[in-house]
């Protein structure tokens, strides 16, 4: 199985910029898809962004389009997600994932194995 970390989180304006990563430990961190999630108080968790391990096809939610960019380097065993113009909408706790099951249409929290710890992103307005 593997291990995932997540960092990056924090304070910051709407509108600015973050950086997350999730770092993995254990079985071979290229053969996962990879995704991300948010959670905010009181909502269901939804899914943000997600990239494949076959070919590095990437995904993401329709609040997040044109905003937010995932990347992966396998060398490093990392994933990240470069988030650009938050909004106040976007404050939640950001979770990565791993699949070992699925690696094509990543979209639901379902097709996901092995769940990070989350790391918390606060967007002030």
């Amino acid at each position: 199985q593997v291990q995932l970390v997540e960092s990056g989180g924090g304070l910051v304006q709407a509108g600015g910029s973050l950086r997350l990563s999730c770092a993995a430990s254990g079985r071979t961190f290229s053969l996962y898809a990879m995704g991300w999630f948010r959670q905010a108080p009181g909502k269901e968790r939804e899914f943000v962004s997600g990239i494949s391990f076959s070919y590095g096809r990437t995904y993401y939610a329709d609040s997040v389009k044109g905003r937010f960019n995932i990347s992966r380097n396998n060398a490093k065993n990392t994933m990240y997600l470069q988030m650009n113009s938050l909004e106040p909408e976007g404050q939640a706790g950001y979770y990565c994932a791993a699949s070992e099951r699925v690696d094509d249409g990543l979209g639901y929290d379902f097709q996901f194995d092995y769940w990070g710890q989350g790391t918390q992103v606060t967007v002030s307005s």
